[in-house]
């Protein structure tokens, strides 16, 4: 006994570096919050994107330790030096995400206090927040009070959750699989694909809609296919409409495929996640009409809310649906039932479960509603001036956008014009102090704007001008 003793003592000795005294937290604060502050302080002046690749010596694991001030040092060349700096307000490329400060105060303290938000017995008070936050969101986008939401990691969960909910509703499996139907635009999000694909259905009939000059779907062309595929005995199930998409940041007509769907009961399905939250704006609500008739909803916070990478969201109407496929309990598990209480691990693939929803929660506590809406005005005036500033140095735009996803190109001599624009993005990203990026549309090669992150303002895209004008030049002079 005394030598179970003396291997205990030993290994607590050993282990207490895991618990540090107020003294050395205190060290350990100081150090990351004068990091902190001085990339904070640097972002304005850094570019938005440096190729390279990290030193992976710096960054591989080997068992010793290493003082954190060393860490940071590393982290700072090889993680932030290299790639697109996302908490960049140049970061203006692919859709961004936010990283709010006071969001990153509710990721420090739910680390710290450790709370698992799977389940109410738990933890009561995280439940709580995440379910408040839940509430919050189906009022905002009308949804009944009788839905169910889960807060997920982002927007690839969310869609799963939710196109899960849609298969086992309508009771696709087996052989019904090959003969069922969905119907989305061209532009959807590849999430969308990969979570059918996850789900088991890969082998389900896909339907592309057409769209028009705005990319936006195309309702006489959805009605017409539906007939075409009950005429054939095929089992039309699901309809996915997007508010906001990732190419264009198009909104599909809502109201119009809600009523489609709902006549022809189909299951409706949104993905909003880039623009749901746009619905807070006055001059953008008309755009949303008819989101509240979805079965199931995806947006995400850490897009629309400007929170850090890691919280989508998700409501559903059909609480059945969702639980056919994510509520199980096990014996081991019996003492955390509690009578009425909603669990997030039954509205998800997550058991285990970050307190993700503290991000959130806290800066609306903290802020209110008011400054996230205007910071949303902001990037819809931002994107307008870019395009307007973009056409007097010579660009030509696509159509008037929806929200603050646009695109442009520059009309190059000659007919080899995607070439010229594809060399113009390389120089784009070697000059880097503003970061775009490329898609293309029936062919042509464009370039996109896609304007979210917090950071983002008029003096940002005043050096967006400033370096296409250069790099248009360099451009010309290499283009033969």
């Amino acid at each position: 006994m005394d030598e179970l003793l003396n291997r205990l003592a030993d290994c607590e000795s050993r282990s207490e570096l895991l618990e540090p005294a107020q003294s050395v937290r205190e060290d350990l604060m100081r150090t990351v919050q004068d990091y902190a502050d001085h990339f904070i302080a640097s972002l304005k002046d850094c570019p938005a994107y440096i190729s390279g690749h990290p030193d992976l010596s710096r960054l591989r694991i080997d068992g010793r330790p290493t003082p954190l001030n060393q860490l940071l040092k590393d982290y700072d060349a090889e993680v932030n030096t290299h790639g697109i700096k996302p908490a960049s307000g140049g970061h203006i490329g692919y859709i961004p995400g936010g990283g709010i400060y006071a969001a990153a105060l509710g990721d420090y303290l739910a680390d710290v206090t450790n709370e698992y938000a799977g389940m109410y017995f738990g933890s009561p008070g995280a439940v709580a927040i995440e379910n408040e936050l839940i509430d919050w969101l189906k009022q905002v986008f009308h949804f009944p009070e009788t839905s169910v939401g889960n807060l997920a990691s982002g927007g690839s969960i969310a869609n799963l959750i939710a196109l899960t909910a849609a298969r086992d509703k309508h009771g696709i499996k087996n052989e019904r699989i090959r003969t069922s139907v969905v119907y989305l635009s061209e532009q959807v999000h590849h999430c969308i694909h990969k979570a059918l694909r996850i789900i088991g259905l890969e082998d389900v009939q896909v339907r592309y809609l057409e769209l028009d000059e705005r990319s936006r779907i195309k309702t006489a062309d959805l009605k017409q296919k539906i007939a075409e595929d009950r005429r054939a005995g095929l089992n039309p199930f699901l309809v996915i409409a997007s508010a906001g998409t990732t190419d264009t940041g198009a909104v599909d007509p809502l109201r119009e495929i809600g009523t489609i769907a709902a006549e022809n009961k189909l299951w409706y399905h949104v993905d909003g996640a880039y623009g749901g939250f746009f619905i807070l704006c006055n001059s953008k609500k008309q755009l949303f009409s008819g989101i509240e008739m979805a079965d199931s909803l995806v947006i995400d916070p850490h897009k629309g809310l400007f929170l850090p990478y890691g919280l989508g969201a998700v409501l559903v109407k059909d609480k059945e649906a969702v639980f056919h496929s994510h509520h199980y309990t096990a014996n081991y598990m019996q003492d955390a039932q509690v009578e009425g209480r909603l669990n997030p691990a039954d509205l998800s693939p997550e058991l285990t479960k970050h307190f993700r929803g503290l991000r959130l929660w806290l800066p609306l506590k903290l802020y209110g509603i008011e400054p996230f809406i205007a910071c949303l005005d902001e990037k819809l005036l931002l994107t307008a001036y870019f395009r307007r500033e973009l056409q007097r140095i010579g660009f030509e735009v696509g159509p008037e956008p929806d929200l603050s996803v646009s695109y442009f190109w520059y009309p190059a001599p000659g007919p080899d014009k995607n070439r010229f624009n594809e060399m113009l993005m390389q120089e784009v990203h070697r000059d880097g102090r503003v970061f775009l990026s490329s898609t293309r549309l029936n062919g042509k090669f464009v370039i996109r704007m896609a304007i979210l992150a917090f950071r983002t303002k008029k003096i940002t895209i005043d050096r967006a001008i400033a370096m296409l004008e250069t790099c248009v030049e360099q451009t010309k002079a290499q283009f033969k």
